[in-house]
């Protein structure tokens, strides 16, 4: 894994900036003394961020590319997260219990990370307690993401999740596979197919 300078990412620097502003009122200062701790981490196209039996140490955001998470259940490989730029991801369980990952964690393109360790993170949330808003703020909406996931796959029909997902993430068919996407939205291969067929003949 390449790590380089911030130089080159004061654009995406400024959205994030914009982002954690909006959701906690940090000020420029504040950022600044943040974004001191921050590495860029750079990964090729199929190489793994994380994977079963390491420790996540870092907090990711993504400046360029895609990243997924998944797990294996026997040979199978499941799709839990698919996440663009100006997005999170990490090993959630790993990062906040110590523990080893479950899962694995792979960039679909080469995708470039904004990450901070978490010991400099603890640190931040001492020295900048409103941080501390900030990262309640942002595990609150992972857990409403991911129980809204988990009711449409209850409540909602196939096609539905299918044309849910497509009307919000309409380049994502160019970007990722087909196969990420139907598992991520737990369809059957052959239902997508004929799903994606049917969005061809609209146009």
């Amino acid at each position: 894994m390449k790590t380089t300078s911030l130089q080159p990412y004061q654009s995406a620097m400024q959205q994030l900036f914009g982002y954690m502003n909006a959701y906690c009122g940090i000020t420029k200062e504040q950022f600044k003394q943040l974004s001191g701790y921050f590495i860029v981490r750079k990964l090729d196209k199929k190489s793994l961020l994380i994977q079963p039996g390491e420790v996540d140490h870092y907090f990711n955001y993504i400046l360029t590319g895609i990243a997924r998470k998944y797990v294996l259940a026997g040979k199978k490989e499941i799709t839990l997260q698919l996440s663009t730029e100006g997005h999170f991801i990490h090993a959630e369980l790993s990062f906040h219990t110590g523990k080893p990952a479950d899962c694995f964690v792979e960039a679909i393109e080469a995708t470039t990370f904004l990450a901070i360790h978490k010991e400099d993170l603890e640190k931040l949330f001492i020295e900048i307690p409103i941080l501390n808003k900030l990262a309640r703020l942002m595990v609150s909406e992972m857990y409403i993401r991911k129980e809204l996931r988990d009711l449409s796959h209850l409540r909602l029909t196939a096609r539905d999740r299918f044309f849910n997902y497509m009307h919000k993430h309409p380049d994502m068919m160019q970007r990722v596979s087909q196969k990420y996407i139907a598992s991520y939205l737990n369809i059957k291969p052959e239902t997508f197919s004929r799903l994606k067929h049917l969005i061809r003949q609209r146009k």
